[in-house]
């Protein structure tokens, strides 16, 4: 009976507690139902109060948004407002612009009708002039032949062999005045041409000293250069082909031949030898092979950038040593190589303002002189020898016509045999591009004066302009204005026959009457 109590008060006490912990629990429910509810209403509350703020904020962007909108609208609208407003008014003006050269066209047709009548009033008087004109022209050839006693067909013949006469006369003027033009024209347009070349060109190089002097380092260095018995120097010049001098010139000797080439070869050969300081045959020989093997490989170089910075191309590989050379040639003080660049591009000027390719009148004033890189070597003029290298190296007809025909060894085919020639006498003649000795040129000054002076009815020659220009003073009672002509081609001829000049001469005969009187 104790355990069934026991047990009895056991399961009370668990429902007791239970009964207890559910009501507990309930509470603790409850007041966690109610707090959530609060929170619940709360956010709510929160939720709304945002939401409202975010409206009010959204309307109010919307209203910034409208009214930006709306300003730009205006200002967009303004603006279309103006540009109609100024479109309107360029039309408005443009068709009163129209209207008023409608009113000018308007009264130049009138006119041009008015002109149109009176032009047709003066044509019938005109034709009526001219009816009356031949019957007087008829009744007059009546009385004539009636006077006369010719027939109509004799006084014809007549009047007509006179007015074939005078026609032939007026003829002869006019071919006379348009000859004159024509050449006045031609020689103005060639000055104005050449002219523009040189401007366009402006060379800044002058003559070149051609001779090669070696410093030494003291006259001692003389006797070691001519060796025991003179074997050095002999070794020297049998291996160069250059002559060497060796005078009592303090500090120097000189190196003499006439190729240009072995001449630097032999220049650079002995200043390599007085550095070095060893000076015997077998020395002489080596440095002067290793100095003509690097002289052909500096020649061919130099060759090469000629031709870059001239602007050829296709240019021959082997064409490179003689074009080379011409950087060790000079022509009466002027470097070939200078002279050839400058020919090609004073060449290229008048090529473009003559409207031809001024590309290949470069090539040919380029390699015009060519040949003077082997006329040491092979006979003939340079012109000539010049062609002939051309040809073997692939270049095209109209170069080797230029090339060999510049100096009229040729009979010239294309207008740029005669572009280079003048761009050659351009370049030859300039001053300070070629030197000749003081004596040779007063020489020469002289020759052009008394060639001048030869000719019956000259008063006084003067030759000027360094001798590119004689002026010859006539005797007028001897000598006409016709006359005047002749001499002057006369006077050119025998100059081009008798003197060898760089360039042109020009010929100006001057022919004058003076009057004169005392008033007392």
């Amino acid at each position: 009976m104790s355990i069934l109590s026991t047990y009895w008060d056991v399961i009370a006490a668990a429902v007791v507690f239970l009964l207890f912990g559910w009501l507990i629990a309930k509470n603790r429910f409850e007041k966690l139902h109610g707090q959530a509810r609060l929170a619940h209403d709360k956010l709510i509350e929160e939720a709304k109060k945002e939401a409202s703020t975010v409206i009010k904020s959204a309307e109010l962007e919307a209203k910034e948004e409208f009214f930006e909108a709306r300003q730009r609208f205006e200002n967009e609208t303004e603006d279309t407002r103006k540009e109609s407003r100024r479109r309107q008014d360029a039309l408005d003006q443009r068709e009163e612009n129209l209207n008023r050269k409608v009113a000018f066209i308007d009264k130049k047709e009138s006119r041009l009708d008015e002109q149109d009548a009176n032009l047709r009033q003066q044509a019938k008087k005109l034709v009526d002039s001219e009816n009356e004109l031949e019957k007087s022209l008829a009744q007059q050839e009546a009385k004539l032949a009636e006077i006369a006693g010719l027939s109509p067909d004799h006084a014809k013949k007549i009047i007509m062999d006179k007015m074939l006469g005078d026609a032939r006369l007026a003829a002869a003027k006019s071919i006379k005045q348009v000859r004159e033009e024509t050449e006045r024209n031609s020689r103005r347009e060639a000055m104005k041409i050449l002219s523009l070349a040189v401007q366009r060109y402006a060379s800044e190089h002058v003559a070149e000293s051609t001779v090669s002097v070696v410093d030494l380092p003291s006259d001692e260095m003389k006797g070691r250069i001519i060796g025991r018995e003179g074997r050095n120097i002999r070794s020297f010049e049998l291996a160069t082909g250059i002559d060497l001098i060796i005078d009592d010139t303090p500090g120097a000797v000189i190196v003499s031949g006439f190729d240009p080439v072995r001449r630097e070869v032999a220049r650079q050969s002995l200043e390599i030898l007085i550095r070095d300081g060893r000076i015997h045959p077998g020395r002489i020989e080596e440095v002067v092979t290793k100095t003509s093997q690097e002289m052909d490989v500096r020649i061919r170089e130099i060759g090469e950038q000629a031709c870059i910075d001239v602007g050829l191309q296709s240019v021959h590989h082997d064409m490179y040593y003689y074009i080379g050379r011409l950087h060790y040639r000079t022509s009466y003080g002027q470097n070939l190589l200078k002279h050839s660049s400058e020919v090609a591009a004073v060449s290229s000027v008048i090529a473009s303002e003559l409207g031809l390719d001024a590309r290949l009148a470069k090539r040919c004033g380029f390699l015009h002189d060519l040949g003077k890189a082997a006329d040491h070597e092979i006979e003939g003029p340079h012109a000539i020898i010049g062609g002939r290298l051309c040809k073997k190296f692939g270049e095209n007809a109209t170069v080797i016509n230029a090339v060999s025909g510049h100096h009229e060894e040729v009979e010239a085919t294309t207008p740029y045999t005669f572009i280079v020639s003048a761009a050659d006498a351009v370049s030859a003649s300039r001053p300070g591009a070629r030197r000749e000795s003081v004596q040779s040129y007063v020489e020469r000054l002289e020759n052009l004066e008394a060639i001048a002076d030869g000719f019956d009815g000259v008063d006084k020659s003067f030759a000027i302009q360094a001798g590119r220009e004689v002026r010859v003073l006539v005797n007028h009672k001897l000598v006409t204005d016709d006359q005047a002509a002749g001499l002057a081609e006369e006077v050119s001829r025998r100059i081009e026959g008798e003197l060898e000049y760089p360039g042109q001469i020009k010929v100006m005969v001057i022919r004058e009457t003076r009057a004169s009187s005392i008033a007392h």
